[in-house]
């Protein structure tokens, strides 16, 4: 069954409704210029009281080593995600942390770079100029089937909604779909009731 991630949470409330609808994992973006930007003192307060089974994302770009690492262990962050433009030697450098490189597509896809990271997963997500993330919009799903089957977990994110999850999953066979702002009222405020629609028609 495929797993669901509920990114941009930034208040305990979205949090403990998301686990409550059967969440996978809840994402905490670390990144100051985002609109769900969350501090990580606020993250680990949220995350101390949330149940064992749901897996910790924190949500970085291009920040340095150190700062992720001191970030991931006082939250307690199960999985690191990297939307920038981190090395695949960068990535390389987290372990005991399971590591998801972040490809935002336009019209095409390059199977060889991708590769290049040797990560636990890889997230596709569609490319807006200057938005690293949490765009709202879906790119061509097909991009997808010219990548063979492989050991990473694909993480499919990008104008996903409850009402087409079965079109995205039956054409790109991913392990988890990642959403945020079409779960929303607005940015960083989820909306309860499309949270539960979404993960029930993603786990259908």
């Amino acid at each position: 069954m495929v797993k669901v991630k509920i990114c941009g949470i930034t208040n305990l409330e979205d949090a403990l409704a998301a686990a409550d609808s059967r969440a996978d994992a809840l994402g905490f973006v670390f990144y100051r210029k985002s609109p769900r930007y969350i501090s990580p003192l606020e993250a680990r307060r949220i995350i101390k009281v949330l149940p064992a089974r749901i897996k910790k994302v924190g949500v970085f770009v291009n920040a340095k080593t150190q700062t992720i690492k001191s970030i991931a262990g006082s939250c307690d962050l199960d999985i690191l995600q990297f939307h920038g433009k981190e090395s695949p030697e960068f990535c390389r450098g987290f372990s005991g942390y399971k590591v998801v490189k972040a490809f935002r597509l336009k019209d095409a896809i390059d199977p060889e770079q991708i590769l290049r990271y040797k990560t636990f997963g890889y997230l596709f997500d569609t490319f807006i100029p200057g938005k690293p993330g949490g765009t709202g919009r879906r790119f061509n799903w097909n991009l997808l089937s010219k990548l063979d089957k492989m050991k990473q977990q694909i993480f499919l994110s990008g104008g996903l909604r409850a009402c087409g999850i079965k079109d995205a999953l039956k054409i790109t066979r991913a392990d988890w779909v990642d959403v945020s702002s079409s779960v929303e009222t607005r940015p960083g405020k989820k909306d309860r009731r499309k949270v539960k629609e979404f993960i029930r028609a993603a786990k259908r």
